[in-house]
């Protein structure tokens, strides 16, 4: 089964690579770098692969920059 990775481990990975929070709308929040918009649910313990795809998807990071 693949990881499932948490809000909190989301985001500190995108800020380590140059990500900053521009806002949050309800249970979202908006990462920006570059012209690149990056959307993350807010509070998560668990984020679904897909969403996780996407948000690797929206930040053109490659899997390489989520393992530890």
């Amino acid at each position: 089964m693949p990881k499932r990775w948490s809000t909190n481990e989301i985001e500190r990975i995108l800020l380590k690579n140059g990500f900053r929070l521009v806002g949050q709308k309800g249970s979202h929040r908006k990462y920006m770098m570059n012209g690149r918009v990056v959307i993350v649910p807010a509070g998560r313990k668990e984020v679904r692969q897909g969403t996780f795809a996407s948000i690797l998807r929206q930040s053109g990071l490659d899997i390489s920059d989520f393992l530890f």
